[in-house]
């Protein structure tokens, strides 16, 4: 286990129950206090034979058997959490590339709507901020000591898209039916070539690399059922959406269109003060009043809707009478707020609670120790079920 290299200060659990469980809208959250926590931070193979005059140049076939050592790369995105936040990880173009299309592969061998169980921790927004992903995975356990849903964006405007999305990417690969990831608005070529990630992988590495991100971005999830109570996607509802088939039936890979049901459920954002359907100030898709909310969930027979797409002060935050709640995990976003990072544990009972983490200070002094060092994470639930998280049909 590595250092712990911030003071995070107290440690805020709030659990719920859904209202799968019958208990009255009036019961009071239990709210627990302690003292500090931890915060630190198919195989791909492209085999043919071409016989090519001795004019043409023959590049060398990538295969992930050859390139991608996925415990290796790893170990090594993780050998950083005894150094100072933004330290860089070395690795390779051709094993990132190659991590991109054994990924693809996984994403496009299971649904676009992911049926999954609990137990799993829910994390939305992450933008680049790789220490910050650490933070997370020290407090809630590192794959596969729990199982994971993240809620797409996870590059640009922070420093460390490429370790962040490579780490998660790693994860996917090595425990695929334990580890999901959604698409979020940022997983898509015009949003990304604009604000970071296009400049860091060509300044890194190349142009061509981000094309292979590309690739692998088209082929990513929309949106996941758990339990079928609980439904996540990164932006939220659509006017378009009448059943769930109609998700199951979006082709991959492809782009986010303008408009239509798939760039609302990456856009779309929930708005208080609208009944029904109303302008997004975003100039794409919509926002959806609470009466959109009750409406959607009762429909489907479902309890709660869990997304991600804006920053929320408290790192998490209630929408509709508790029915939609919005999920934030990069603290300090951008440097420029003052927000903490949320994440929401579902239990198998369809309790959550949200483990905060708070904003770290700005001119905090990073402590560098042993990894071994430290307080030992909070006790979760372990991953490894027969047949993993996703559930049989």
């Amino acid at each position: 286990m590595s250092t712990s290299m911030y003071s995070a200060g107290p440690r805020l659990e709030v659990r719920f129950f859904l209202r799968r469980l019958r208990l009255s809208e009036n019961v009071p959250f239990s709210v627990w206090l302690s003292d500090s926590i931890v915060t630190e931070a198919t195989c791909f193979t492209t085999a043919c034979s071409i016989s090519l005059s001795s004019s043409v140049r023959i590049g060398r076939l990538i295969s992930a058997q050859d390139d991608l050592n996925v415990d290796h790369l790893i170990t090594r995105l993780l050998e950083v959490r005894g150094c100072r936040p933004g330290k860089t990880v070395q690795m390779s173009e051709n094993e990132i590339r190659a991590l991109c299309h054994k990924s693809r592969e996984i994403f496009l061998s299971q649904p676009i709507l992911l049926e999954l169980e609990a137990p799993l921790k829910i994390c939305g927004d992450i933008h680049g901020q790789y220490n910050d992903l650490l933070r997370l995975f020290e407090y809630g356990g590192f794959p596969p000591e729990a199982n994971y849903l993240f809620l797409g964006d996870y590059v640009d405007r922070g420093k460390q898209s490429l370790e962040t999305i490579c780490l998660l990417l790693a994860y996917k690969v090595k425990y695929p039916e334990n580890f999901f990831l959604l698409r979020g608005n940022h997983e898509c070529a015009s949003i990304n070539r604009i604000y970071g990630f296009y400049d860091e992988c060509k300044r890194r590495f190349s142009i061509k690399l981000w094309k292979t991100f590309t690739d692998c971005f088209n082929c990513l999830p929309i949106a996941a059922l758990i339990d079928e109570k609980i439904f996540c996607c990164h932006g939220g509802l659509s006017p378009d959406l009448q059943n769930m088939e109609q998700i199951r039936r979006i082709m991959r890979p492809t782009d986010v269109p303008d408009t239509g049901l798939l760039c609302d459920l990456l856009w779309s954002d929930p708005d208080k003060d609208v009944q029904g359907w109303g302008e997004n100030d975003r100039g794409v898709s919509f926002t959806f009043g609470p009466d959109v909310v009750a409406k959607f969930l009762n429909r489907h027979d479902l309890d709660l809707i869990c997304r991600a797409h804006q920053v929320v002060e408290d790192g998490y935050e209630f929408f509709a009478k508790r029915q939609l709640v919005t999920l934030f995990s990069a603290p300090n976003y951008c440097g420029e707020f003052d927000n903490a990072g949320g994440m929401m544990s579902v239990d198998e009972t369809l309790m959550c609670s949200f483990q905060i983490l708070k904003p770290s200070e700005k001119k905090a002094k990073y402590q560098y120790a042993g990894l071994n060092s430290g307080r030992p994470v909070q006790a979760t639930q372990r991953a490894g079920t027969p047949g993993g998280l996703q559930k049989k049909k």
